[in-house]
């Protein structure tokens, strides 16, 4: 028979000793499934045992999971095949002739990358090694210019096919079709209030954002020319998002279409050998295994936390604070801000949204004023997905930050990377608060597309 903890304890003990082991650096993935096990041992029978396999099972055998090394292979076979670099060259090149251009021109080749790579590291490191120069050459304002890379990249863990999205849906046991189209709406209004912001400071002082001498600047013959050339691969993202969207196709459907479309652009752009397929393989294994094994870690963690009452004590506790439904919900988000600095997203998700997703359901879709209970669930959602791309820029241990860090100047110090977030990570607040106070961002889309 397993020791007696009383909940509270066990949560300061389990979540504390969570914390402890990931700042002393070991990886997510085996923590949390190894402190598991360890209170598994302790606390349990031989019966909590079955926790294990019974949370794993369901998880290995989940069809829509498979969309995941889908969506990896296609993002880095586009990315073997130089598609990043000539999207930049063809935007950089089209707007550079406007005041604050190319960090206008870095935010919206990042959005149409968030389209096709999933991943965020693949777009922010591409877009350092690519754009930063091209924008300190140009007598960019170094904060402006690392901003507008942090930022855009991190587009991709809100427009679809976004990986974070599909494990939410996986979780929440929710449509990834609906999260994707509900998130449609908040993606570009985030990515357009970057580029307002980028462009409203680079007019207001150009030395911020200077435009690039007349003799650079291309002719409109040119520009056609330049974007025939993005022709392939943003035809692949239409037809994916496209069969998702009109509900011809599964996302896992969709993946696997845009899996073998990445291996046609890459033809075209005559990239397709051995090399390259097998680096994007590596790739693709390397990233899906580590998704894959934080989720089966965190998944017995909170399976073994909820088992032990969890899930009311959390339900208990929020009610105890006497905050209405709003208050309850804002908590919510404050929190994952919180832990958004420490873990990463995989992490949060596994952790938080089986206990929260149950409790925001407890509370009803009329106490926010929405129709039903559908259109609630898929608003949280995508209020966690906009909530997320905050962990990735804020500091101290934002992941955009340290991407960044590892291609950026080595003369550039770390706080000057952290101040560059700073105004975007104020923009992404704004964002969220303004998809909370009008749900319509969200679900008009949605409701559009299904009725």
């Amino acid at each position: 028979m397993g020791i007696e903890i009383g909940i509270e304890w066990l949560t300061l003990i389990m979540f504390g000793s969570l914390l402890v082991l990931l700042m002393a650096g070991l990886p997510l993935a085996f923590v949390t499934g190894g402190l598991a096990c360890v209170f598994l041992f302790v606390l349990g029978d031989a019966r909590a045992l079955n926790i294990v396999p019974g949370r794993i099972f369901p998880l290995m055998t989940n069809y829509q999971l498979s969309a995941i090394p889908l969506f990896i292979f296609m993002a880095a076979m586009l990315e073997r095949a130089g598609i990043i670099n000539d999207m930049f060259d063809v935007i950089y090149k089209v707007l550079g002739g406007v005041k604050g251009g190319l960090a206008a021109a870095t935010i919206i080749a990042s959005t149409i990358l968030a389209a096709m790579v999933g991943v965020i590291g693949a777009a922010v490191v591409t877009m350092g090694i690519i754009a930063l120069p091209a924008m300190l050459k140009r007598g960019y304002d170094p904060q402006i210019a690392m901003g507008s890379i942090m930022a855009g990249g991190t587009l991709g863990i809100l427009i679809p096919p976004s990986i974070l999205a599909i494990i939410y849906a996986v979780v929440a046991e929710q449509s990834v079709g609906e999260l994707f189209i509900g998130a449609v709406i908040p993606g570009l209004l985030l990515s357009g209030m970057y580029i307002l912001y980028v462009t409203i400071r680079s007019y207001i002082n150009p030395a911020l954002g200077p435009a690039i001498p007349v003799e650079e600047r291309v002719s409109n013959r040119e520009k056609l020319q330049l974007i025939s050339r993005m022709a392939a691969p943003i035809v692949l993202v239409v037809v994916v998002l496209g069969v998702i969207f009109s509900g011809v196709a599964t996302p896992v459907e969709a993946a696997g279409i845009g899996t073998f479309g990445a291996f046609i652009v890459a033809a075209i752009h005559r990239k397709l050998n051995w090399p390259t397929v097998r680096e994007a393989c590596t790739t693709t294994l390397k990233a899906s295994a580590m998704v894959i094994w934080i989720m089966f870690g965190a998944t017995i963690f909170v399976g073994l936390y909820v088992l032990e009452g969890g899930q009311q004590f959390v339900q208990d506790a929020l009610a105890a604070t006497g905050l209405g439904p709003w208050g309850i919900l804002i908590l919510m988000q404050i929190l994952l801000v919180i832990l958004g600095m420490f873990l990463d997203w995989v992490g949060i998700l596994l952790l938080c949204v089986p206990i929260f997703v149950p409790i925001i359901k407890a509370l009803g879709a009329a106490s926010f004023g929405l129709s039903s209970p559908e259109d609630l669930v898929l608003w949280f959602g995508v209020l966690y997905l906009v909530n997320m791309q905050m962990s990735f820029l804020s500091p101290p241990f934002g992941y955009a930050l340290f991407y960044l860090r590892g291609v950026a100047p080595a003369e550039i110090p770390m706080s000057d990377i952290f101040k560059s977030a700073l105004p975007f990570l104020a923009l992404q607040i704004v964002g969220l608060v303004l998809c909370m106070v009008f749900p319509q961002i969200i679900t008009w889309l949605p409701r559009l597309v299904y009725g």
